[in-house]
């Protein structure tokens, strides 16, 4: 019964040697390959339980696979990345491997048309668009993120992965798996309000797991139709699609439109405009069209961020009401 589901009480594990996994070596094709650049945007913040960066300069993460759980550990020198892989999806973390470090990714289509721009993608040559392959595991926190502070999302993304997720195989202490559609769908709502989540904001998450398999096959698709296919569920909406997109397929073109930042910014660093709306931003990345997720992303890098204002949202602590 749903009632009686709890989640799981983190527990210290007692230090054991770590189990040899799968291993890979590959090289790109397309240059020096920069982990924190192209992996980075798969992070939900500090203390993400399925991501973490050593001081050896390894990235690990964690997914929720179509073989099933799976941790990664992957290093890369120049061209060159070393992966090993533990659980009964390694195999398949394995052979995404390429994809996940931006080898189906194509900067050189990318035209600058703005000094500031050509200035960024010549000082950033390991940038790539990693291309998980899996939807869900984008598509959750990213709905935990819509329309509340960063922090908040990622504290609801921390204790949901850690109280209903499991040790991932082979991985630190402390990193988790997130839930499969089952174990997410049996979280009872009390849990979601003392996660800080909204009912919108689970409804929605219960409504795209129930369809799991239909949101998985987006992977699979262009970024238009793949796009249309996530906005099918009340909730996601253009914003959290293209949150989603650019994680699991890629996607050089999806804009993050309605984003309370990011007009500004493109605006601040195209037209001297910080009060730019998403018509505006439109209009200035329209010059990137096919690329103008990957230009907005420049952007970003390029250090070309108006002052900051005071934050229009303030954190709300939903457990307490």
């Amino acid at each position: 019964m749903a009632g009686r589901f709890t989640p799981r009480t983190p527990t210290l594990r007692t230090p054991t040697p770590r189990p040899a996994g799968q291993t890979r070596v590959w090289v790109t094709r397309r240059g020096p390959l920069d982990l924190p650049l192209t992996l980075g945007p798969l992070r939900r913040g500090p203390g993400d339980p399925t991501y973490r960066t050593t001081p050896d300069g390894a990235v690990w993460r964690t997914s929720r696979t179509p073989a099933g759980p799976a941790t990664l550990r992957v290093t890369a020198v120049k061209d060159t990345a070393h992966a090993e892989a533990w659980g009964a999806g390694a195999e398949w973390m394995l052979e995404q491997l390429p994809a996940m470090l931006g080898e189906l990714d194509d900067p050189e289509a990318f035209e600058p048309r703005h000094r500031l721009l050509a200035e960024t993608h010549r000082n950033r040559p390991g940038l790539r668009l990693t291309r998980t392959g899996l939807v869900l595991e984008s598509l959750i926190p990213s709905v935990l993120e819509q329309k509340v502070t960063a922090t908040e999302a990622y504290r609801a993304w921390r204790l949901l992965v850690r109280g209903f997720g499991e040790p991932a195989p082979g991985a630190p202490e402390g990193m988790y798996v997130m839930p499969d559609a089952r174990q997410w769908a049996m979280i009872p709502s009390w849990e979601w309000h003392r996660a800080g989540v909204d009912s919108k904001r689970s409804d929605t998450v219960m409504r795209a797991v129930r369809v799991a398999r239909r949101m998985e096959e987006a992977a699979g698709m262009e970024q238009t139709q793949a796009a249309e296919r996530l906005r099918l569920i009340p909730g996601i909406g253009p914003w959290t699609a293209a949150e989603t997109l650019q994680r699991a397929i890629g996607a050089p073109d999806l804009v993050t439109v309605g984003d309370l930042h990011l007009p500004g910014i493109i605006g601040h660093a195209l037209a001297g405009n910080r009060d730019a709306d998403d018509e505006e931003m439109l209009a200035l990345l329209e010059p990137y069209a096919g690329q103008r997720h990957r230009a907005a992303r420049l952007i970003l890098l390029s250090g070309r961020i108006p002052p900051r204002r005071a934050p229009r949202f303030q954190p709300n602590n939903i457990a307490r009401l």
